[in-house]
């Protein structure tokens, strides 16, 4: 019911029309939709916007799945330490994180002054205000979920499997492909899932990062809302991405975690 009765205000907001002396006017249509049917603009930042949320779900995926696998293998009086280091950033603000890698990332930051004092062709780069940088921003806010969501299935896995496996003489990594993964897939595919769905709506990361020019479907609404003050227009943005995420983890869900989970038993 919480979530329901905004959603449903949302909705209706978004099939009202919009005047720029009169405000949200008091009849309904299809407008707003038409509209962006019909503009280039919202379909390059929704093709963004997915695709930034794709690249980083497979990075965070490259990066969680072994951290957390290292980490479960670690000795008892290391293994809280280290998982600390990786949680840590998730008791900083996301804002401030971002901060951080504006200046790291800018012309004079610390990684362009590294890049020129090593003599790099071209440098600095323009690091700041890519896609680059929103990806790199968004993996450094998403990983540590991976690394738990995994580390919830290894906590689930029976140790005797990988001592058995290394008994009759497979390796670590043969150990991790065909013992450890195919056991721990249900919290790779749920992470992925959650990681997916995360950056698709995040806001502060893009906006920061990606500035006023690299627009994703969060930037664009919010700018409806505050700045032109076209709520319906921006309601029906908010609303057509709640669509597409919602339609993406029921093609997830249906496509490829049921049938990974059903050939693994």
């Amino acid at each position: 019911m919480v979530l329901a009765v905004p959603v449903a205000g949302m909705l209706a907001l978004s099939f009202q029309g919009f005047d720029f002396r009169r405000g949200v006017l008091p009849f309904w249509g299809w407008a707003n939709y038409v509209d962006l049917a019909t503009d280039p603009l919202f379909a390059e930042a929704l093709l963004r916007t997915f695709r930034i949320a794709t690249l980083t779900t497979a990075i965070c995926l490259l990066l969680g799945v072994p951290e957390a696998w290292i980490i479960h293998r670690m000795a008892p009086r290391r293994r809280g330490p280290m998982l600390l280091l990786v949680v840590g950033p998730l008791l900083v603000s996301v804002v401030v994180r971002t901060f951080g890698w504006m200046v790291l990332l800018g012309t004079g930051g610390l990684l362009n002054q590294a890049l020129v004092a090593l003599g790099l062709p071209g440098a600095p780069f323009r690091l700041l205000f890519t896609e680059f940088a929103m990806v790199l921003g968004l993996v450094h806010v998403m990983a540590p979920l991976m690394v738990l969501s995994v580390w919830a299935s290894l906590g689930r896995l029976d140790p005797m499997l990988a001592r058995a496996a290394e008994t009759l003489g497979a390796g670590p990594f043969t150990v991790f492909r065909r013992v450890v993964l195919p056991n721990v897939m249900p919290g790779v595919l749920g992470g992925a899932l959650i990681v997916f769905c995360l950056t698709a709506s995040a806001y502060a990361t893009p906006a920061i990062l990606g500035g006023k020019r690299l627009k994703v479907v969060t930037t664009m609404a919010t700018n409806e809302f505050l700045n032109t003050l076209n709520w319906p227009l921006g309601a029906a943005i908010a609303v057509l991405l709640l669509l597409a995420i919602l339609g993406t983890t029921v093609i997830w869900t249906a496509f490829v975690e049921r049938p990974a989970l059903r050939r693994l038993g």
